[in-house]
């Protein structure tokens, strides 16, 4: 314990080191380390590690807004300011600070500067080869995460290994030239898939422990659902698939059999609390929808539980006894917050459109009309449409009142388990495999290839394919002949998880497209307010060269919430110059 106590203590200083001049005043503040205090061995490299992260997560307001108010499920409220307001609308002007490059910047040139001094332990021995390589991986992939984001947002930027006196000194053109998205890409992919380390930290180093009931592990990027991410977005579509399986295979050799099968593997599982599942008390009755366990609760669950060790695979804490603050009550919640976001009707009007499970044998039930993912993401509060993820450990389910005002916490969520399955969905049918990725977001690999006997020996599974897309999901049941329990058997796909209908492709339809736009859409579903969902939509505009698959989505949500200028934002993103932010400092 008193090594943690060290070790955060530490880290508070780093992040006072970071933000601060590298001409350090003759007088230090009690609390602030100069340069030779700092990078004696490996729990400062960790404290180091630990700093960069606190300063990664002042990014959490900005990485939600650019990614989801910029996009077709997020609007502005009557108390949101312009800048906020020019984003939602696509009228983004230069001296907007929501647009600004320079807070990613910041954390970035930190990021150079900690793997800097990494690089002069190594050489002095204050640190192993082994304790290096896994901490410099970590900064190196965070940094290359925050330019996949700056690329994203702002197309062509600057990439500056280097460690800068100023950030200002960024905007030097002849230093540091712009790159293409593509070249950006293809630098960022050169640089990760070179790391010699690509796991998570090992069990018992000082950043994967547990701290004051928070287990560390999540805390920290998982480097392959980078590289899957960089090669997606660069169309190297079989490798994408190959990082992402590694990762839904992380479970694989666990020793508990429940963790095993359902780990990162949209598994089911007899406990509602790990499971996840939308379910009823009553079939299809509205009224017993289990709303104080399932899907609900892993927006609310301890990280120290099992449900949450299954689902997430990156999330980040933010809890009020520890800085930095909590945004996400300022930003969504009308009670004790600024309420300046809220869920368009076009995202509302998404989950209405859908099609839940009913009981087919006698007496027939029919499933209900509408998504209830939607009602447990958005509420409705005092007449006024809130976004509920990020609120749920604020504000109590059943009351919509605040469980303690002066607690204000809740998590940063970055990645889970069936992002990770829509993904690799998304990989597998560019690669032409239509009916696995199918599979995976409806009911499951098994449900895509069903037995028509009990015997499954050449069912559910998929092992006529090569790695990374051979799954074996055979279950005969408890009296089948030949007896299968194989590894993904559990496997239920994410509409099934959410109790929906499969969804459908059109008879005479491109499978490629179908399936691709189906899985979007069920993403947009699944991981709505999440950060995903602009940079889905311009993937796939990029991808099919097609404008207007991002234009129309933004045009309806301006159009339906009643937003002058619906049809200049339309027109602006017509033209691929209009999907990029000003980049100015």
């Amino acid at each position: 314990m008193k090594k943690l106590t060290i070790l955060f203590l530490s880290a508070a200083c780093f992040c006072t080191v970071l933000s601060s001049c590298k001409k350090m005043l003759d007088v230090m503040p009690g609390d602030e380390l100069d340069q030779s205090q700092m990078y004696r061995n490996v729990y400062d490299a960790d404290a180091a590690v630990i700093g960069i992260y606190g300063k990664f997560q002042g990014l959490a307001e900005r990485y939600i807004l650019l990614n989801e108010l910029r996009a077709d499920m997020l609007d502005y409220t009557d108390n949101a300011d312009e800048y906020l307001r020019q984003l939602s609308n696509h009228t983004v002007t230069a001296d907007n600070p929501y647009a600004s490059p320079r807070p990613f910047y910041e954390v970035i040139l930190n990021c150079n500067d900690v793997l800097k001094n990494f690089d002069i332990m190594l050489k002095d021995k204050k640190m192993k080869e082994s304790e290096y390589a896994v901490r410099y991986a970590d900064i190196t992939c965070l940094r290359s995460f925050l330019y996949l984001q700056l690329g994203i947002h702002y197309g062509e930027i600057p990439y500056v290994t280097s460690t800068l006196e100023s950030v200002e000194e960024v905007k030097d053109v002849k230093r540091f030239p712009k790159l293409s998205f593509d070249a950006l890409l293809d630098t960022l992919i050169k640089s990760t898939e070179a790391l010699t380390y690509k796991d998570e930290y090992p069990s018992g180093t000082s950043p994967n422990i547990t701290v004051d009931g928070y287990p560390t592990a999540k805390w920290f990027i998982n480097k392959k659902v980078l590289l899957g991410d960089l090669n997606l977005w660069r169309g190297n579509y079989v490798q994408a698939a190959t990082w992402y399986r590694q990762v839904m295979e992380t479970a694989a050799n666990n020793s508990n059999d429940a963790t095993m099968y359902t780990m990162y593997k949209v598994g089911w599982d007899s406990n509602g609390d790990v499971d996840h599942y939308i379910s009823y008390g009553r079939i299809s009755d509205a009224t017993s929808l289990v709303w104080n366990t399932q899907w609900r609760i892993m927006y609310e669950q301890a990280a120290n539980t099992k449900g949450y060790e299954r689902e997430w695979v990156w999330a980040m804490p933010f809890d009020s006894k520890f800085k930095p603050e909590n945004p996400f009550v300022k930003l969504f919640s009308p009670i004790g917050g600024k309420y300046l976001v809220k869920p368009s009707q076009e995202a509302f009007d998404n989950w209405n459109s859908q099609q839940q499970i009913g009981n087919s044998s006698a007496p027939a039930v029919p499933g209900l009309p509408y998504d209830a993912r939607g009602i447990l993401t958005c509420q409705q509060i005092n007449g006024q449409p809130v976004v509920m993820k990020y609120l749920w450990n604020y504000l109590n389910w059943s009351s919509m009142l605040p469980v303690d005002v002066l607690k204000r916490s809740s998590t940063w969520f970055l990645f889970k388990q069936t992002h990770l399955h829509m993904r690799f969905a998304e990989a597998a049918n560019r690669a032409g495999k239509h009916l696995l990725a199918w599979g995976l977001f409806n009911n499951g690999i098994a449900g895509a290839y069903p037995a028509p006997t009990s015997d499954v020996t050449n069912y559910h599974n998929t092992l006529f394919e090569p790695y990374p897309f051979n799954f074996d999901a055979r279950n005969s049941g408890s009296s089948g002949i030949p007896y299968y329990r194989a590894p993904w058997y559990r496997n239920i796909g994410i509409r099934k998880r959410a109790n929906l209908v499969n969804y459908n492709v059109a008879p005479g339809a491109d499978s490629t497209l179908s399936i691709e736009s189906g899985l979007i859409n069920e993403t947009a579903l699944e991981d709505a307010y999440e950060g995903t969902r602009w940079p889905d939509l311009l993937r796939v505009a990029l991808r099919r060269n097609d404008p207007a698959f991002l234009a129309d989505k933004v045009y309806q949500k301006l159009k339906k919430d009643n937003v002058p200028g619906a049809e200049a934002a339309r027109a602006k993103l017509m033209d691929k110059s209009g999907w990029y932010l000003p980049f100015k400092f």
